[in-house]
């Protein structure tokens, strides 16, 4: 079952806000990461390189939490637990410069590098925790 994410926080998903994104270690810890995102107005959309370990993590353990804090009121956050339901490559290279325009404005993404191939992770959001005060 996908749950809903509420109206009133999806501009943290959609703006260019800074969200974590934590994933499970082959050792069973768990790693964060400061990352970009999206949102298609069902999942949450991330991006990272082939092979690196965010990577690696979400082939292995699909299950993530993407934890994202509104930069205007620390008070004012969205927790998405939720499992990746498709890993692709295909629009994965538009995708890094969309997110690029909106975070840094710039366009193409400037820091891809030698040979990297770019991935497009699509999450389900499973459970929705959203606070303000």
């Amino acid at each position: 079952m996908t749950a809903e994410i509420p109206a009133t926080y999806q501009d943290l998903l959609t703006g260019p806000v800074y969200v974590q994104l934590a994933t499970h270690m082959k050792n069973g810890s768990i790693q964060v990461h400061p990352v970009w995102c999206g949102y298609d107005g069902v999942h949450v959309l991330v991006n990272s390189a082939k092979r690196r370990v965010k990577d690696r993590n979400m082939r292995a353990n699909p299950n993530v939490t993407v934890l994202a804090i509104d930069p205007e009121n620390p008070f004012r956050w969205l927790e998405v637990r939720g499992k990746v339901v498709e890993i692709t490559e295909t629009g994965a290279d538009q995708h890094i410069d969309q997110l690029s325009e909106l975070y840094i404005q710039q366009s193409p993404y400037p820091w891809r590098e030698p040979g990297e191939v770019r991935v497009l992770y699509r999450i389900k959001p499973e459970r929705v925790t959203a606070f303000s005060s």
